[in-house]
């Protein structure tokens, strides 16, 4: 059997630079074709920040290569409604900053649909979109992205294959992954203006690109599910030249990627054996260790049967590699030189709040670096509160003349005047970073750690006071680079979560990978953890850590001292639970999935993935403590059964 075979549209696995260039380049052999053909090129063109990465390669092209834009015709899928083309928010300025500002395309043939146009003369205006596409002679080549209710350009759950130029209410799905744009859901248009899908799929040519873990199982459900207006992309399998460009992450639940033995033959690798038996241990509800020859024959794996002849020696084999993952705090580093970079300043208690505790235990010589300063993602309440403090503190101890009252009515002169989406003046921007720095101290402190250990990197890429960040630039890198001089370290741990809704930790871990080209000392191992929105899989995982249930708490306790994130976070994502409640569940499951396997019961788990110079690291090579007491630590002994 074909290993694509449950696939009902072509799709390509690749890094996302990768699929930047391939996607670039093709636009510049359209725009070539057209030009030989003395045709216009027509391009449908999509915002959010998947595509950024082409419309850099494009800018790159236009520079580098002499790719013109000059007799080039755009037609935008989508704008938010009601919404001025000036917004910091709108696809137009959006469009303009990105890509057109930086090419010779006529802003006459740019078309971007009306989102200010008033309501009465909307349906006319959508009606001139749908006329200007068809005098253009159509869309030679489009390009899309996907959302997790599975829309292409805003065509929600229920469009029509039909439909076209329209406006449209937008899902709240849709509306919470736009949260982090506006500064919070609230702030998110309920409509929008969207080309139909039958305006799309008359596209000569279509490129849907699709990144991050958290567009898997959409992802999996467009192309391999049934087509049905309940997700709009499955209507591209009927697309005659449609191509999905998928990074790994997003690729992940493809029957091909995820289960490869049920859809053809394989080239068994340790890595492969390890998720196959899992995948058999939960599919049969039985442990690892009682699996037998019929289970592996009736569930498509035979040919992994017969590299072992029977079951037992293949159980024991994947168990022993499983067991040899988890580490009590006697397994793990001591004595050296650690950096935990933490995009925000949370993450590294939300998402290693365990191992961070026992490494300082294990008097390793810990820096926890914030790159940034998340200062967009405290609420003006907050502020609010902190001034009001500060004009308390003020009265009550007679401060000697001061800024202190002039800066207390700017601060609140304009939050008093602040409209939803506005940038933040950098008096509240500072302030907002004060918040957040004070709570990560407060966090660290929980395990005994110092004030000292924490570095406030403040990185420039972050500091544009929008949700929307400028690119990875050499001062990110140099001040990144300057702390892995001066600390030397051996372990470096990095967020290695790619579903963060915001882009930051895939800007950070960028950032990192950058610096580290340019070190001088011996390559650290990277510890990649994963934060606020997904864990790693226990077949993934290099190094299980086990906390007990005082552990968990007390990491908990760590995470409750970022106060401008409880209760209610700015940007949740699609989960209203508070970042404690996602951890507990989470650690707590990664223990069960451990203990249904047949492995020693735990509290909770927290997992990791670590490379050494690129290359995956066997849990028997992933560096151990030098203390003497052998075994777990009495606080993580197995849970009695």
């Amino acid at each position: 059997m074909n290993a694509r075979a449950r696939e009902r549209v072509p799709v390509i696995i690749a890094e996302y630079e990768e699929i930047a260039r391939v996607v670039a380049r093709r636009i510049g052999e359209v725009i070539a074709q057209r030009r030989a053909e003395g045709r216009t090129a027509v391009l449908g063109l999509a915002t959010g920040s998947t595509p950024i990465g082409v419309y850099r390669e494009l800018i790159r092209m236009h520079r580098e290569g002499g790719l013109t834009f000059s007799d080039v015709v755009t037609f935008n899928l989508d704008e938010y409604y009601p919404m001025r083309p000036d917004s910091i928010h709108s696809y137009y300025r959006y469009m303009w900053e990105n890509l057109f500002d930086h090419i010779d395309v006529r802003p006459e043939n740019v078309h971007i649909p009306d989102g200010a146009a008033p309501r009465e003369h909307l349906k006319a205006a959508m009606q001139r979109y749908e006329d200007a596409i068809r005098e253009a002679g159509g869309i030679d080549l489009q390009i899309l992205g996907i959302g997790k209710t599975g829309h292409i350009g805003f065509n929600e759950p229920g469009s029509g294959i039909d439909s076209r130029t329209r406006a449209i209410a937008l899902d709240t799905i849709t509306r919470r992954d736009a949260a982090a744009d506006f500064f919070g859901e609230d702030n998110v248009p309920t409509e929008a203006i969207t080309m139909g899908v039958a305006t799309i799929m008359e596209a000569r040519e279509v490129a849907l690109l699709a990144t991050g873990e958290h567009k898997a199982a959409i992802v999996r459900r467009a192309v391999e599910g049934e087509p049905v207006p309940d997700v709009a992309a499955t209507y591209l399998q009927r697309h005659f030249n449609a191509v999905f460009y998928v990074d790994p992450a997003a690729g992940a639940d493809l029957t091909r990627v995820r289960t490869p033995w049920i859809v053809g033959e394989v080239e068994w690798t340790r890595d492969l054996e390890i998720a196959a038996v899992i995948w058999l241990s939960e599919v049969t509800h039985k442990s690892i260790l009682k699996l037998d020859s019929l289970d592996y024959r009736e569930n498509h794996l035979s040919s992994l049967l017969a590299r072992y002849q029977e079951a037992g020696p293949l159980n024991g084999e994947v168990f022993n590699a499983l067991i040899s993952k988890v580490r009590g705090r006697s397994k793990l580093p001591t004595d050296r030189n650690i950096i935990v970079f933490s995009p925000h300043p949370d993450d590294d208690v939300i998402s290693m709040g365990g191992i961070l505790n026992k490494l300082h235990q294990n008097r390793n010589n810990i820096v926890v670096a914030y790159q940034t300063s998340g200062n967009i993602a405290v609420f003006d309440h907050e502020v609010r509160r902190y001034v009001d403090f500060l004009r308390r503190f003020d009265r009550d101890f007679s401060m000697p003349e001061t800024h202190t009252r002039d800066l207390i009515h700017k601060v609140e002169t304009f939050l008093a005047t602040k409209v939803p989406g506005q940038v933040d003046i950098d008096e509240v921007l500072v302030i907002k970073r004060g918040i957040r720095e004070a709570e990560a101290v407060s966090g660290i402190e929980t395990f005994g750690m110092n004030r000292d250990q924490a570095r406030f990197l403040n990185l420039p890429f972050y500091q544009t006071g929008q949700t929307r960040k400028d690119p990875i630039g050499p001062e990110d890198v140099r001040i990144t680079l300057e702390l892995l001089e001066e600390h030397r370290p051996s372990l470096v741990f990095v967020a290695g979560d790619l579903s963060d809704p915001h882009g930051t930790h895939r800007m950070c871990l960028e950032t990192v990978e950058a610096a580290l080209l340019q070190y001088s000392g011996e390559p650290p191992d990277i510890w990649y953890y994963r934060g606020a929105w997904q864990e790693w899989d226990v077949k993934e995982a290099d190094v299980l850590v086990p906390l007990s249930e005082d552990e968990l708490r007390c990491k908990i306790l760590a995470i409750f001292k970022h106060q401008s994130q409880k209760d209610r976070a700015p940007f949740p994502g699609q989960d209203d639970r508070e970042f404690w409640q996602r951890v507990e569940e989470r650690n707590k499951n990664t223990a069960g999935t451990v203990d249904r396997l047949g492995l020693p019961e735990y509290f909770a788990m927290e997992a990791y993935v670590v490379r050494r110079n690129g290359q995956r690291v066997e849990p028997e090579q992933v560096p151990t403590s030098t203390l003497g007491a052998p075994g777990a630590q009495a606080s993580e002994k197995p849970r009695a059964r």
